[in-house]
């Protein structure tokens, strides 16, 4: 499980927090400018009253300066100067301290970008300089005002706006990721946990068919996971109790199989004393005991070894591919076989990595039904061969075991590597070639059977990258 600090509703309270943060910044940029601007707007309203006042009066020395004065601090300016026709006038406040640095705010450009730059410039580098901040009065381009301030009351103003904004921008955020995570807790959070601790409980105890989740009745994406959750949840249990009375029942079957062998192999050796008996009778009979007895004894090794089958995963290594077929036709009895012709078409100079013990017992039971069916038609088929051939493609490289026998009856046919159905004789387990597509299969490989008009042939795939040169 999560831990405290791990979960999805941390993440996702996070990343809400996150977002909004961020929109708010991106919010945050043109209003701080459009808040400088409004504040710059209003002192020059002030110096423009100012201009207005300064062209009503002849010569500006006239003005009271009560009036100048007054207008001034309520601009907080130290200076204004009018400009009109070539021009300039000035009101300026007595022992006004001599002007600092000057920036220039001109209120004639007004795009985003200059409003935004000018903020974040007083934001960063304002304090102690001086403001000029120009402007024409009502729009007449031939007159110009300018109203002359410290800029430390605007980085101030600036502040104040900011730190209110920051804290607004927290609230919105607060509130929002908390009705959020709210909304989602009971949406898609709590049924997520839900089913997390369903999947944790069940792995622990699958056969306990009280832990299956109950899905609600919902449509969307997790009423659809809690469904197919259950429906596989019931499944599992069903398959491993199924699987737990197989094992019961196939551990009764191999004691019952083993002791059933041991009774055959006595049978056996009692058979072959009968067999040396003159009586015509049983020298008639005789045959057919011992060779029933002889297959029932294979039937029962054969399950017996099926049964022993581990898990164990292959271990892979460089293998001569040709000289491992060569070995296994001898292992299955090919090699100097008095009737059948075999052929090794492999190339010398290929080498695969797989394991070799499981591929050679592949290549054994292909090979040794390939034998059995041939000596099985014996008299029947002209010029019995197995061969092995090779292909080297763009999926890989394919060995194909092929003879030219009877081929597969139908019934063989329709239950191909199934254990216990797919077997080709009378008698037989099928247990081969289920054994054999469980070891290709481990070693990466695909074993399949091709078609043909005549005998039988499977085809054994390994994928390129097994391949070393």
């Amino acid at each position: 499980m999560p831990g405290p600090f791990s979960g999805l509703s941390v993440k996702l309270i996070a990343t809400i927090i996150f977002v909004i943060l961020a929109v708010e910044v991106v919010i945050y940029l043109p209003s701080l400018g459009s808040y400088r601007e409004s504040w710059l707007d209003d002192r020059l309203q002030i110096g423009i009253v100012a201009a207005r006042v300064i062209d009503a009066v002849p010569d500006v020395m006239n003005i009271p300066k009560m009036v100048t004065d007054n207008l001034l601090n309520s601009a907080g300016a130290t200076a204004i100067v009018y400009r009109r026709n070539g021009r300039s006038q000035l009101i300026e406040l007595d022992n006004a301290p001599m002007p600092k640095q000057a920036i220039t705010a001109d209120m004639r450009l007004r795009d985003p970008m200059t409003l935004i730059g000018g903020a974040l410039d007083t934001l960063i580098n304002g304090g102690d300089r001086t403001l000029r901040i120009v402007g024409n009065m009502d729009g007449d381009t031939a007159s110009e005002v300018e109203v002359l301030m410290a800029e430390a009351p605007l980085k101030r103003e600036l502040i104040a706006y900011s730190g209110n904004i920051v804290l607004l921008a927290l609230v919105i955020a607060a509130i929002t990721a908390a009705v959020t995570f709210v909304l989602l807790s009971r949406i898609l959070i709590a049924p997520i946990r839900r089913v997390t601790a369903n999947m944790v409980a069940y792995r622990q105890e699958p056969e306990n068919a009280s832990l299956i989740i109950e899905p609600v009745r919902r449509r969307d994406e997790i009423g659809v996971v809690e469904q197919e959750l259950a429906a596989m949840e019931t499944d599992l249990f069903s398959m491993l109790r199924q699987r737990r009375h197989l094992a019961d029942l196939g551990l009764a079957v191999a004691k019952i199989n083993h002791d059933l062998r041991n009774t055959l192999t006595a049978a056996q050796l009692l058979s072959d004393q009968v067999a040396n008996l003159d009586d015509p009778k049983v020298q008639r009979l005789a045959p057919r005991l011992v060779h029933t007895l002889d297959r029932a004894i294979g039937f029962a090794q054969s399950v017996i070894d099926y049964g022993r089958q581990s898990a164990t995963p292959p271990r892979p290594v460089p293998v001569d591919l040709r000289a491992l077929v060569e070995e296994s036709m001898l292992d299955a009895g090919l090699v100097s076989h008095p009737d059948i012709r075999v052929s090794n078409d492999v190339p010398d100079d290929v080498s695969v990595r797989v394991d070799p013990d499981q591929l050679a017992r592949v290549f054994v039971n292909l090979m040794k039904n390939a034998r059995e069916a041939l000596e099985g038609a014996a008299g029947k088929v002209s010029e019995p061969c197995v061969a092995v051939g090779y292909a080297n493609g763009r999926d890989g490289l394919t060995l194909s075991f092929a003879d030219n026998g009877p081929g597969l009856p139908p019934r063989a046919r329709d239950n191909l590597f199934v254990a216990f159905e797919g077997s080709a004789r009378a008698g037989g387990t099928g247990l081969g070639l289920a054994i054999a597509r469980e070891l290709t299969e481990g070693n990466g490989g695909k074993l399949a059977y091709v078609p043909t008009p005549v005998g039988a042939r499977f085809d054994l795939t390994l994928p390129a990258g097994l391949r070393i040169n």
